[in-house]
């Protein structure tokens, strides 16, 4: 029962600071993740034994760079070496669980770039359309994802049968997965209908991308922690562990909606 308190308090509060960040203004928002993105580059490189300084000085510059000088070609480029890393991250789940990537320091060096920060600087422009900032959009996102996450958890738990990765997570299923699609896509009709910044067309493209790449998102990161023998990322959150592990979603999917967004729809 007290760790159930620990639990929803520091749920609360996260929630109550991401959520005012981001409907406060652009400017907290781009610092909240900044912050955020830092302290998940911190615990990243923690799972990886990582211990250099030089991605805590690409951090800020790559934000800033991307937010205020690249311009529209160069942001596809590092996007898509971002989505290349996303795609090698995925791959790396069906190898050998003796892989030990990343294992030398330019492996760990640029798996923590792409896989932690480029990542998160498209988090920082994602609700940026137009040069003007949409807040609701990272907002649906973070909806979408906490729909998938919890109808993936209730539908696995009482109908799940087969096994979606059981090497990486026992205890996520194929049918897990497909109700936290399912209900995904009825919450981004949902949002389309009342949302005046996208329709619903392409909000129910978002629900697919944010279910599936939230899903390999959060394997990915699980993946990272079995191989270096941990349970959580680390402490900053009682009773949920590490940042890392309540962004694993959000960051991971980041590119492929940004993808979509800005240069598909």
């Amino acid at each position: 029962m007290r760790n159930l308190v620990i639990r929803s308090i520091s749920g609360l509060v996260y929630a109550i600071i991401f959520i005012s960040a981001i409907l406060y203004s652009a400017e907290s928002y781009t610092a909240l993740i900044a912050v955020f993105s830092a302290i998940c580059l911190w615990e990243f490189n923690k799972i990886i034994n990582f211990k250099n300084y030089i991605p805590y000085i690409i951090l800020p510059i790559a934000i800033y760079y991307t937010k205020e000088i690249a311009s529209r070609r160069t942001l596809l480029f590092i996007l898509i070496i971002t989505l290349i890393c996303s795609f090698q991250m995925i791959y790396n789940l069906y190898r050998s669980k003796n892989s030990e990537y990343p294992k030398t320091f330019m492996d760990k060096l640029d798996v923590g770039i792409r896989y932690i920060i480029l990542p998160f600087t498209f988090l920082t422009l994602l609700p940026f359309i137009n040069n003007n900032y949409h807040p609701y959009v990272i907002i649906y996102i973070i909806v979408l994802i906490w729909t998938n996450d919890s109808f993936a958890f209730l539908v696995g738990k009482n109908f799940g049968k087969t096994k979606l990765f059981e090497r990486i997570s026992p205890k996520k299923t194929i049918e897990g997965f497909i109700g936290g699609l399912f209900f995904s896509l009825i919450v981004g009709v949902l949002i389309g209908y009342y949302s005046s910044v996208l329709s619903i067309f392409n909000w129910i493209i978002i629900a697919l991308i944010v279910s599936t790449a939230g899903t390999f998102g959060d394997l990915v990161e699980s993946m990272l922690k079995r191989r270096a023998n941990v349970k959580d990322s680390g402490t900053i959150m009682p009773g949920h562990g590490g940042l890392l592990d309540r962004l694993d979603s959000l960051y991971f999917l980041a590119p492929f909606v940004y993808l979509y967004i800005h240069f598909l729809m």
